[in-house]
């Protein structure tokens, strides 16, 4: 199994912890103390010597930040956790907040004002710093970098670093060589006029370099640094431990090979009198400062590995492809073996195990093995299915009840592709809401998938698509529409996603979900999530601009149980019978008897 079902969170310590940072940051000369989730690499999967917040705080989730004061603390989070929040921590010691209604700036300039607020210049980025500085500054106040995480000093048992193995993602997954997207990145630098850059997302070193990793938990990430200069071999810092022979022989005829404590004096040393180019979306503050005492001089400039990383080429969209033949496969032996499964006998750890046990098998069947998953599966019962981020554990393990829903959301990492989908089904007999909503949700999804586009669109600009049934009815769901997803790499990937915030425009090649959902707390969660690629589409005839649509990548039958068809319009039910006969037509031939007859079923036509 790559995942476990034990309960890490854990804030009965929490109290006296608090306590302890306080009494460093009175040493430290500051009144307060950001404690944000995040790396020095400053990407949403950290490995567990880097999850401070969570050994603070008690809070697991995969995005927040707390604010500890000489008097009061705080931990700020979005929609998709703010049942979560309320379960993890000591309320009695931190308050919880949505971030989108006080985000930090506004708590800081709210209850901080006139004081010494301390941060760690490796944890925050750069942009962060420059806005939360200005904030303070505006009150009378301060933000001071910090020598030293004051975290460190009181946390003893803090994990060692992680030494996972790299390994080779070959060209022909990989579909471009090392040698071309380095030149398309020393063209960027040379661009934007910087002297070198600095990669510091272990996504953008490991798709620049065609290697992967095994640093954080279902991404397969190797943790690192590297310095690419616009002219000559890039420098690439990584734990020797991590590579074999055969990697590091690989790896040094494309880059200098240094040890992790090479990198500040190596990056002092090349910015010295020239222009390093930093995404300030991206890079640690840290960084500048570094950059600033070698009087060199910094250069915005969008992490350059970025963008090519997010449009996959055609190597990697047949792979993905491929991947999601191959996960609609386990998909329908999962679906149709959880509906043998009478009310009441199964629960959700035991689903969890179930699917990646297909999925195992599956992977094993087409010579493609399973790798991981790609994050902890999602799977909630009743009540549990309405934590947007719900994370099953032995404690908070239930059974799979009559009249209830079951979300599951789930993926998996296979080498030539990352999944990720969604399916809410009933367990016995659904209610008359569940079904009302469970539609208007369909209808969300239905729009996104079939939608065009003139070329330039953002997924701002589409957002609205997934929610105009739910906004009708007076609902709506508090997390994105979709985000990006990687090429056997990770199932979050940026710039692009459909969300409020989504301003990267969709270009051609980009994979983003499409999940829209519905959550009444206490009673039941429905998501329904496909992976869509963005495509160019052929011109309509009379029309005269250049329009984008999406193509699904998953292969999943939807639960017609939940829909209510007097709700849908004829082009609704045209879409969803014709991808119904497509996940029919494309896995049939790999299921047994008994799981093609349920598919035959599942797929009828409404």
């Amino acid at each position: 199994m790559f995942q476990d079902f034990d309960n890490s969170s854990d804030f009965s310590k929490s109290a006296e912890r608090i306590t302890a940072l306080r009494l460093q940051l009175k040493e430290a000369g500051v009144d307060g103390f950001v404690v944000p989730r995040a790396d020095e690499h400053q990407g949403e999967y950290i490995p567990p010597s880097a999850a401070r917040l969570e050994w603070l705080t008690g809070f697991s989730g995969s995005a927040g930040v707390a604010i500890v004061l000489d008097d009061q603390a705080a931990i700020l989070v979005d929609g998709r956790y703010t049942l979560q929040v309320r379960d993890q921590v000591d309320l009695s010691v931190i308050e919880p907040l949505s971030s989108i209604e006080t985000p930090l700036s506004a708590y800081l300039e709210r209850e901080a004002a006139g004081r010494r607020i301390g941060y760690d210049p490796w944890l925050h980025t750069m942009a962060e710093v420059e806005r939360l500085s200005e904030v303070m500054a505006e009150t009378g106040g301060q933000l001071v970098a910090l020598d030293e995480n004051p975290i460190d000093a009181i946390w003893t048992d803090r994990p060692a670093p992680p030494k996972g193995r790299a390994f080779l993602h070959g060209d022909n997954l990989a579909g471009r060589s090392s040698s071309a997207k380095l030149d398309e990145i020393r063209a960027a630098i040379d661009k934007a006029k910087a002297d070198l850059t600095v990669l510091t997302d272990p996504s953008s070193i490991a798709w620049t370099f065609n290697i992967r990793g095994a640093d954080v938990a279902h991404t397969p990430l190797m943790l690192g640094f590297a310095i690419v200069p616009a002219q000559g071999k890039p420098r690439l810092y990584v734990d020797p431990d991590k590579l074999d022979e055969g990697v590091a022989s690989h790896l040094s005829t494309l880059a200098d090979l240094r040890s992790p404590s090479d990198f500040e004096p190596d990056l002092k040393d090349m910015a010295k009198d020239g222009k390093t180019g930093l995404d300030p979306a991206l890079a640690a503050a840290r960084l500048v400062e570094i950059v600033d005492a070698a009087g060199g001089e910094v250069i915005k400039l969008a992490d350059p590995a970025r963008l090519p990383r997010a449009i996959k080429n055609e190597g990697e969209l047949a792979g993905s492809r491929a991947a999601h033949r191959r996960d609609g496969i386990a998909m329908v032996r999962f679906l149709a073996w959880l509906d043998r499964q009478a009310p009441g006998s199964i629960d959700e750890i035991t689903a969890a195990e179930s699917l990646e046990a297909f999925r195992a098998e599956a992977g094993e069947v087409a010579g493609m093995p399973l790798a991981d998953i790609s994050f902890d599966t999602i799977a909630g019962a009743g009540p549990n299915g309405a934590i947007v981020h719900y994370r099953v554990n032995r404690q908070t393990n239930r059974t799979l009840g009559a009249g209830e829903l079951f979300l599951i959301d789930s993926g998996a990492q296979y080498l030539d592709g990352t999944t990720d989908i969604t399916r809410t089904v009933p367990v016995g007999e659904p209610e008359p809401l569940m079904r009302t909503r469970f539609t208007q949700v369909l209808k969300g999804m239905i729009a996104i998938s079939a939608a065009r586009f003139p070329k330039g669109t953002r997924g701002v600009d589409i957002d609205v698509l997934a929610r105009i049934a739910l906004w009708k009815a007076g609902c709506d769901y508090a997390h994105g529409t979709g985000h990006g997803v990687g090429a056997f790499l990770a199932v979050h990937e940026g710039p692009q996603s459909i969300s409020r915030r989504g301003m990267a425009v969709l270009e051609p090649g980009m994979i983003v979900s499409n999940e829209p959902g519905y959550y009444k707390q206490d009673a039941f969660g429905i998501r329904i999530e496909n992976l869509v690629v963005v495509t160019e589409l052929a011109p309509i005839e009379g029309g005269d601009a250049p329009m984008h649509g999406l193509e699904t990548l998953t292969l999943a039958p939807i639960d017609r149980r939940l829909i209510d068809t007097k709700l849908l319009i004829e082009e609704e039910r045209d879409w969803l019978n014709a991808y119904h006969a497509r996940v029919r037509e494309t896995l049939t031939g790999d299921l047994s008897d008994e799981d093609a007859v349920w598919l035959e079923a599942a797929t009828r036509p409404v």
